[in-house]
């Protein structure tokens, strides 16, 4: 019985230490960021800058005003929708270290996006 507890707690490791592994790698954007949405549309407005937060590579809006909900990858793509009232806009772009960029596409605007992590 010895044996057979031993190499079901080596299964165990086997199995959870990759699922550890990967949800660490999944955190790595983890923390709050300040993204400053830019339109090159004078119909569109100037832009904003929204706060996020990322938490095991899910995103969710750090504001009241603004709902957010997305996902980052390991490797720091990006795909995220922002919504306020009836507006809303889809974004994609790349998060590296402590900032991140890429592009957004609403109803009748578009634009681009810089991030920072604050």
């Amino acid at each position: 019985m010895n044996g057979f507890r031993k190499g079901l707690f080596a299964i165990i490791i086997a199995i959870a230490l990759p699922i550890a592994q990967a949800d660490a790698a999944g955190s790595t954007f983890d923390g709050t960021w300040n993204v400053r949405i830019s339109s090159s549309s004078e119909t569109c407005g100037n832009g904003a800058t929204v706060a996020i937060g990322i938490n095991n590579g899910q995103i969710a809006s750090s504001s009241a005003a603004v709902t957010a909900s997305g996902r980052v990858a390991d490797a720091g793509s990006i795909n995220v929708t922002l919504s306020t009232g009836v507006k809303h806009a889809v974004g994609s772009g790349r998060l590296s270290g402590t900032s991140g960029s890429g592009t957004w596409r609403g109803t009748m605007c578009s634009g681009t996006w810089t991030a920072e992590r604050m």
